[in-house]
């Protein structure tokens, strides 16, 4: 009879972390890996600051350490600070899951509560009929077609190739990278379709995100609207309008590419269609 074979050895926790992370650096990078360039630099600004602020390793920070680091981000918007605690918990979650940290001193840490805003962002759609009717540019015309019809992010459109819109009856249909590696496709009505394919010939090079907000930015302006108006605005907007005229939540959920529709209900919640303040008498 062959002898039996040896159990293979238990891998401790801090070996398996030894081997993956050695240091607060390598941890970060490990962390970010497959993020996008954008989320990786604004998360690791993030990191700097609380390091710089407690001026200890990841290893010796205690959850005091990190009350007094949130107190001290007051300068930042509400916005800004939620999302700088948010990533700084994520990473203290990450360590702590590799077996590099003792202890998540960050699940304890209390991140302030936001007031929703959403509903100040999102357009009627006469304000974004007149956005795109006024401008008098095809490329930035055809632009902001596609970020109103696709619901698109800045990041994504300003990535894509022609390769990525294929015609699909008498429009076209839409391949999309998405956050997270995520790809999707969206269908996309004729005149939207139409005022892409027109700009084919002798098109010129990618834009970058910043560009597309200034686009955007002056269209909005141009339509006589006072408000600080950026892509995502178009995108609420599309979200909003699609919902009102009776479309699925999960269609609007997979054509935004959102990996919940817990994300996309915001919308319902922000604009909703019944209310009970409509019927007491006033």
């Amino acid at each position: 009879m062959l002898p039996e074979a040896p159990a293979p050895a238990r891998i401790e926790p801090a070996t398996l972390a030894s081997a993956q992370a050695s240091t607060d650096s390598q941890l970060v990078d490990l962390w970010l890996h497959g993020r996008g360039a954008h989320t990786r630099r604004a998360h690791r600004s993030d990191v700097d600051r609380l390091v710089g602020f407690v001026g200890k390793p990841l290893r010796a920070i205690t959850l005091a350490d990190l009350q007094h680091s949130a107190d001290s981000l007051g300068h930042l918007a509400p916005s800004s600070k939620v999302r700088t605690l948010a990533g700084v918990k994520s990473l203290l979650s990450c360590g702590h899951r590799l077996g590099y940290l003792t202890f998540d001193v960050g699940r304890a840490l209390r991140l302030p509560t936001l007031r929703n805003k959403l509903a100040e962002r999102i357009l009627d759609q006469a304000s974004v009929h007149r956005i795109i009717a006024l401008e008098g540019d095809r490329r930035d015309r055809a632009m902001l077609l596609l970020f109103y019809a696709a619901g698109v992010r800045v990041s994504e459109l300003v990535a894509m190739t022609w390769r990525d819109l294929q015609p699909r009856d008498q429009a076209g249909q839409l391949t999309v990278y998405g956050k997270g590696g995520k790809t999707r496709a969206i269908v996309l009505p004729p005149r939207p379709s139409a005022a892409v394919v027109e700009l084919r010939e002798g098109a010129g090079g990618h834009l970058d995100p910043s560009q597309a907000r200034r686009i955007v930015a002056k269209a909005a302006r141009q339509a006589g609207l006072d408000l600080k108006v950026g892509p995502h605005w178009l995108r609420h907007a599309h979200a909003s309008h699609a919902l009102d005229r009776g479309a699925a939540i999960h269609l609007v959920q997979a054509t935004l590419g959102h990996a919940s529709v817990a994300t996309t209900g915001r919308y319902l919640h922000a604009r909703p269609t019944e209310s009970g303040g409509k019927y007491p008498a006033a």
